[in-house]
């Protein structure tokens, strides 16, 4: 089993959405994770409901920092950000650290469903806003399941994770 943490600036929405995504999706092959560089403590209501009413359970769900995963958590073989750079947000960096080893790291962005407002104010969004956030998430949710994790290098796994976002970002023309 491949340990994934999804990483985003406030852990509310995109980050949990992905994470969920995947438990889902994959278990006993992927452990999905969260976590935020300044998390905002809990999760999004609006994330919360979405996942609820595509049926998921939602629960054991929170808000929280990336340093949690820095104290004894289980080794993490990709961390993806899910922060949309196009927005000017900050996304979080996931430091290098002997106890985890090498990660993949990759990079899918997305919008805010929640909004921003361009002094970088959070704003509540819109249903729908979360439900594009989602629909994105989970086509490159579903492109990662797509490959032979087993039969790639840990580079050639990186390349395609890597590729997955960024063929995103040609589709839509955001990050």
């Amino acid at each position: 089993m491949r340990n994934v943490l999804f990483l985003c600036t406030a852990n509310s929405a995109r980050s949990i959405l992905a994470e969920v995504i995947l438990r889902d999706a994959a278990p006993g092959r992927f452990a999905a994770y969260s976590a935020g560089s300044t998390p905002r403590g809990v999760p999004n209501p609006l994330a919360l409901q979405l996942l609820a009413a595509k049926g998921h359970v939602i629960d054991d769900l929170s808000s929280k920092s990336w340093e949690v995963f820095a104290r004894g958590a289980p080794t993490m073989h990709a961390v993806i950000t899910v922060c949309d750079n196009a927005r000017g947000e900050s996304c979080p960096i996931w430091p290098m650290n002997a106890a985890f080893g090498r990660p993949v790291q990759a990079h899918w962005g997305v919008p805010d469903p929640a909004g921003v407002t361009p002094d970088g104010t959070h704003v509540d969004g819109d249903m729908s806003s979360f439900e594009t956030a989602y629909a994105r998430l989970s086509d490159r949710v579903a492109r990662m399941l797509a490959l032979d994790e087993d039969a790639m290098t840990p580079r050639e796994w990186g390349d395609a994770l890597i590729a997955i976002g960024r063929e995103a970002e040609g589709a839509t023309g955001h990050g």
